[in-house]
């Protein structure tokens, strides 16, 4: 207010209109922006997270009230066997066994996941490309076994695999060396790296992705989720700090778990809750000893696969240079979906890979593969080599998947002499600029960065993630659908993931499809209106946002 009132009076302004005090106040918050941000982003930074309506809300916990009601309803009536189904009760000869869940959980799995179980775990038998078959199958027991009809449904638009850059394919130059490599090493390496499993190629992979990242050293695993719960634990232990986002993946989770170390969650993306854990910690130490802490280590991811957001980078790498702590930065979602060249979020803010002490990231998504990576300095990474337990216990990766990496990697550099890889990415961000704007220009709530390849789109009543699931499909569109408890209790969505493969034909019939299910469902919450130009749909300018 104080900048808004010296910007008034610099202008010489006695208006008092409403939309010149707007103005003044967007002109006020952008040079607030300036000041604080702009040594930090060199671009544009553009979040939105809807807050959700009122009625919707109180809708939502009222659907999972009346769910919940009839769920001890049904419970009752299964105890005094006047319900038919008896699927959902334990077999005589097995009360006595210790229960593998909590009394919630069994109740949760029993009577509302139940219901929408047909949601998940679909099986597809194609390569899960920009379309896929998908196996129908059918149930007489309310979902609690499945049995295949026989009928495959062919050439459904796939909006929810990770092939960010459409690498899952079966026919081009990866399909074919992937191909040549199993003829000559087999598909098994049957030993671990330490022992007779590290072969010419894995060296040649690993030298590929510290160049691709610009580290010294890199290192390779067969699994992703491996790369992070079994490194973690070999990077901090007891009398080390780890501040997490409330927000990080089970596998960053469960690593810094097992690590032993005292963990501190900060709030999403929140640099004021994160710089807040880090005085605190340098303030007052170890708990009841108050000794200074060993390490401070700092996780984040560059993509939240749930929110579609971005991390905060420059920020992030700003207050960990202030406070001395390491950083630890999960690229799965990120790498090859960012940056002009695909080298992930730290490419995409510009900034120095030596600024981050552990870049981590998966080749499950952009490489249309399997494992993950570390990269960092050498010493690092030949530490690692001896003390992480994915390094010395885990099988090696298989040949024909590092042949894969090796291939679409070579391609996203330019490496194989093409502009392929070049045109993917451009076509990603073009595809997820489109995707989005569109969504918003329809009314739906969406969440995320404009610039994120992963757009949760919001359901909130827990009867709606069914039903969206379903009708998408009887149109021939397979989406991904979440609800609790891998959300909010009033935050269940729809989860859409962009790829380069999908063609403007493919996302002009999915959000036809999508707008079609949303009057349908009346999903269209958003009080927020986007006013599209059709001239240049790629172009961010020729679009105006305006509040109701």
């Amino acid at each position: 207010l104080q900048l808004n009132a010296k910007l008034c009076c610099c202008l010489g302004a006695g208006c008092s209109s409403r939309g010149c005090q707007l103005f003044l106040m967007c002109i006020a918050l952008q040079v607030y922006h300036a000041a604080c941000n702009g040594e930090l982003y060199s671009r544009p930074f553009i979040e939105s997270f809807e807050e959700t309506p009122m009625l919707v809300a109180v809708l939502t916990y009222m659907g999972y009230g009346i769910l919940t009601i009839f769920g001890y309803l049904r419970d009752f009536m299964r105890e005094w066997k006047i319900e038919k189904c008896h699927i959902a009760r334990e077999r005589e000869e097995q009360k006595d066994f210790v229960s593998l869940y909590q009394d919630f959980e069994n109740f949760y799995t029993r009577n509302l996941y139940m219901r929408i179980r047909d949601s998940w775990n679909r099986p597809i038998c194609s390569v899960p490309g920009a379309t896929f078959d998908l196996v129908e199958r059918s149930s007489n027991d309310y979902n609690w076994t499945f049995e295949y009809t026989g009928r495959v449904v062919k050439d459904v638009i796939n909006l929810g695999s990770y092939n960010y850059l459409g690498f899952a394919e079966n026919t081009g130059a990866c399909a074919t060396a992937a191909g040549e490599v199993t003829v000559k090493f087999g598909v098994g390496v049957a030993s671990t790296r330490q022992e007779m499993g590290n072969l010419d190629k894995h060296e040649e992979l690993e030298k590929l992705a510290a160049s691709f990242l610009g580290v010294e050293s890199a290192m390779a695993f067969g699994m992703g989720f491996a790369t992070n719960s079994m490194n973690i634990p070999a990077l901090a232990g007891k009398g080390c700090l780890i501040l997490s986002d409330e927000l990080n993946h089970a596998s960053l989770v469960l690593g810094a778990r097992l690590s032993g170390s005292t963990i501190r969650v900060f709030k999403h993306n929140n640099m004021q809750s994160l710089e807040k854990l880090l005085r605190d910690a340098i303030v007052h130490g170890q708990p009841r000893t108050h000794q200074p802490w060993k390490k401070i280590l700092i996780l984040v991811e560059g993509i939240y696969s749930m929110e579609g957001s971005i991390i905060r980078l420059p920020e992030v790498i700003a207050l960990k240079k202030k406070y001395k702590a390491y950083l630890y930065l999960d690229e799965a979602h990120s790498i090859g979906a960012l940056g002009p060249n695909g080298r992930g979020v730290v490419e995409y803010f510009g900034l120095d890979p030596k600024d981050v002490d552990v870049m981590m990231g998966t080749f499950t998504k952009s490489f249309g593969a399997a494992g993950g990576y570390i990269g960092g300095r050498k010493d690092l990474i030949d530490y690692l080599r001896t003390h992480s337990h994915s390094a010395i216990y885990a099988t090696s990766m298989s040949l024909p998947v590092v042949e894969q990496i090796i291939t679409s990697m070579k391609c996203i550099m330019g490496k194989d002499g093409t502009t392929i890889g070049r045109s993917r990415i451009q076509r990603l961000a073009e595809n997820t600029v489109y995707f989005r704007r569109r969504l918003r220009e329809m009314g739906f709530i969406i969440y995320g960065n404009n610039d994120s390849p992963v757009v949760p789109m919001m359901l909130y009543m827990p009867a709606k993630i069914g039903a969206f699931g379903r009708e998408m499909l009887k149109r021939n569109i397979g989406v991904v659908v979440v609800g609790f408890p891998a959300t909010p209790i009033i935050e269940s969505r729809a989860r859409f993931c962009i790829s380069a493969a999908h063609t403007k034909e493919m996302l002009d019939r999915a959000l036809d499809v999508i707008s079609e299910v949303g009057d349908l469902l009346q999903l269209k919450y958003s009080r927020h209106k986007v006013l599209p130009s059709l001239d240049r749909p790629f172009d961010e300018t020729t679009y105006e946002e305006n509040e109701e």
